[in-house]
């Protein structure tokens, strides 16, 4: 598991004075890439279709008067699709470089961003599951994906609705790290719902540390 001493600046800027991080991870890169690659395959073949109207409509029409220059406009345009799944990947690439999780006493954080630096906190009581998936690609590169469930839903098609993940994706060690935070994720409820070991006749609420088994 990552080394806490890696940790980005930025991670340090929103911590909370009392809040300590227990783990930073960044994702492999391959791995990462790869969930632009449907996009990226749907605008090559986009392309594929239009090159080749594109070339046939030239040899059909390129000689009747300036419809031929319309043509050629057009088919620059319809490419769009070709040329958004070429950006996509474009912006992954950067987005990867910023993007780090972490998992603390108090939630989990998420650090991404394309442009900027964006940053997204679940503490663990909003937490309803954990699961942890490693696909053949993730498998090969010894990574894999841990999804969190929070409650949150989207729209979807036939105005149905799905759920959201929030996730540590293509991570090394997932199964240690999903071991992790599931323990962290109990204590720390549990320790929220009861605060202190004995409970006297005036309970001053939280202000007990949480230390993790070692």
């Amino acid at each position: 598991m990552s080394n806490v001493n890696n940790l980005p600046p930025e991670f340090e800027q929103i911590k909370d004075d009392n809040e300590t991080i227990y783990w930073v991870g960044q994702p492999k890169l391959v791995p990462f890439l790869v969930q632009g690659i449907p996009f990226l395959i749907f605008g090559c073949i986009w392309f594929a279709f239009d090159y080749f109207f594109f070339l046939q409509g030239n040899a059909i029409v390129g000689g009747i008067g300036g419809f031929g220059n319309f043509l050629n406009i057009f088919i620059l345009f319809h490419m769009f699709p070709f040329y958004a799944s070429i950006l996509n990947m474009l912006r992954l690439i950067l987005v990867y470089r910023n993007t780090r999780y972490a998992y603390t006493n108090k939630r989990l954080m998420f650090r991404t961003g394309f442009f900027g630096i964006d940053f997204k906190a679940i503490d663990y009581d909003k937490i309803q599951n954990i699961e942890v998936n490693v696909d053949p690609l993730e498998k090969i590169y010894n990574v894999g994906t841990i999804r969190f469930f929070t409650g949150e839903f989207t729209a979807s098609g036939d105005h149905g609705t799905r759920p959201v993940y929030n996730q540590f994706k293509a991570i090394e060690d997932p199964y240690a790290v999903f071991k992790a935070i599931k323990q962290v994720s109990v204590d720390i409820k549990t320790d929220w719902n009861y605060p202190n070991n004995l409970r006297p006749e005036e309970n001053s609420g939280y202000n007990t540390t949480y230390k993790p088994k070692p």
